[in-house]
């Protein structure tokens, strides 16, 4: 290391976000940058620890110490080619991976000041697109043919790994624009799609196809895409949101929150959204129920929309602040987060539980609310959640459900893609990539539910492995 002591006299410094009244007015990254003299002394604090803790946590095994000293250096161009070894997107993952490689540096079980990875990722690899070191690579072709259902972060990575092996990838999207997730389901003021359309326009370079609007098994049949490639990958994420089945739910006004995400997000790229189907929260009271992240963004949303009050309702407790001992590392650290989103205007409350929907002439209007116990269970077991009786009305115009997503129902595609490839036995996937049948393969969201990014990322890479196995054997 260069300077094996700079965390001793070198704080932890964060870019920031933009001033609350000035980001409130539009929909761009709220998250600012360092300069380049700063963000190299950021690096600086990198410690020669010894065990990297950062490099275990990380899902994808960024060599972060080795970076980190190559920035400090100022050799910003072999910091990018190092870092590109492990993560196929780093313009992704340093803008919205929670990090729980920081969570793991040595300096956050210490000092509670751990080294800025996430942000010291993202300014090695926008450098590298400014200065010119992110090329398009030219492969030379095997003559084998992958097909990749679905464009989200773990399909992006699967077709980007396979292409670079000389496979001929083509990537088969159901919507408009590539990007799954990403594009679909983060909000721009995180996530600028620019950004993403930088990158698909580098893997079209060099020689991956984007076949937009086709829904394997009803644009195009199971049996085409098996007859018509070496190995299939099926990457289409795990899109079901988890329901809320009490009285009212039909209400006009309650939505799931991936329909106001994705509603705006396509409103932002210029796609025509009918007027009777728009969800608009200017004036309105909004709640959102889950506090989770995706929970969060319908919070800055709706911020952005100018709503006349944000109120956001969590079933489980009020996480402890700055450190859980009920959650040590190396458990990922269950504390109250306070996003972006959040500082600009919203109403956080926990331990509630929704009773019903209230409406009137089929338009929510409230929704009646419960406080509830949670009674440790048995053994060390699930805590059991008790109701106390103590309701009370919440006024609202707007309910965004935001309570996660149950495990994706791939089964019926998967079996179709077995089906046609002449194997009568009932599919079977798991996590590891390849299915029952050897030419199918499966990745991502799709066999694990909803996680992160990195974390489909990380399966992406795994599956690309395993399907170029398959292939070469």
């Amino acid at each position: 290391m260069g300077n094996p002591k700079a965390f001793l006299t070198v704080p932890r410094k964060e870019a920031g976000y933009r001033p609350v009244h000035d980001r409130i007015n539009d929909f761009s990254e709220v998250e600012q940058t360092l300069n380049s003299g700063d963000r190299r002394l950021q690096a600086s604090r990198c410690m020669d620890c010894g065990i990297p803790f950062c490099h275990w946590a990380c899902p994808i095994g960024n060599k972060q110490p080795e970076w980190q000293d190559l920035l400090y250096k100022g050799r910003w161009k072999e910091a990018f080619y190092v870092l590109e070894e492990t993560c196929d997107f780093p313009e992704f993952t340093g803008r919205i991976c929670p990090a729980p490689c920081e969570k793991s540096c040595v300096l956050m079980l210490s000092a509670n000041e751990p080294v800025t990875i996430r942000e010291n990722e993202v300014s090695i690899i926008e450098a590298a697109f400014r200065e010119g070191y992110v090329k398009p690579v030219q492969p030379v072709r095997n003559g084998k043919t992958v097909a990749v259902i679905g464009s989200g972060p773990a399909g992006l990575t699967v077709a980007n790994r396979l292409n670079r092996k000389g496979y001929t990838v083509v990537v088969f999207e159901k919507e408009e624009l590539p990007g799954g997730l990403l594009r679909y389901g983060i909000p721009n003021f995180k996530l600028s799609k620019t950004i993403i359309d930088r990158r698909i326009d580098l893997m079209k370079k060099e020689g991956i196809e984007f076949r937009l609007n086709a829904m394997v098994g009803n644009d195009i049949s199971t049996k085409e895409i098996v007859d018509s490639f070496d190995a299939v990958c099926v990457a289409i994420g795990s899109e079901i949101p988890r329901d809320l089945k009490v009285e009212g739910r039909n209400l006009k006004g309650v939505y799931f929150a991936l329909e106001l995400l994705s509603q705006q997000n396509r409103i932002l790229e210029g796609i025509s959204v009918p007027p009777k189907n728009i969800i608009n929260a200017k004036g309105k009271k909004v709640l959102v129920i889950g506090g989770g992240d995706t929970g969060s963004d319908c919070v800055g949303t709706a911020n952005r929309h100018g709503a006349a009050s944000v109120t956001q309702i969590e079933i489980m407790p009020k996480p402890p602040v700055g450190f859980n001992p009920g959650t040590p590392w190396p458990a990922w650290p269950q504390v109250l987060r306070t996003s972006s989103s959040h500082e600009e205007g919203c109403v956080r409350r926990w331990c509630l539980t929704t009773n019903r929907f209230i409406g009137e002439k089929n338009t929510l209007k409230a929704v009646e609310i419960e406080e509830v116990e949670w009674i440790p269970g048995e053994n060390g077991g699930r805590p059991i959640m008790k109701p106390t009786g103590k309701t009370e009305i919440i006024e609202a115009d707007l309910v965004f459900l935001s309570m996660g997503f149950v495990h994706p129902e791939q089964e019926g595609l998967l079996q179709e893609l077995k089906l046609a490839t002449n194997d009568r036995k009932n599919i079977s996937v798991n996590s590891s990539q390849q299915t029952s049948s050897e030419k199918v393969f499966a990745c991502g969201d799709a066999t694990t539910g909803a996680s992160l990014v990195v974390r489909a990322m990380a399966s992406g890479k795994k599956t690309a492995k395993a399907i170029d196995h398959y292939l070469q054997s």
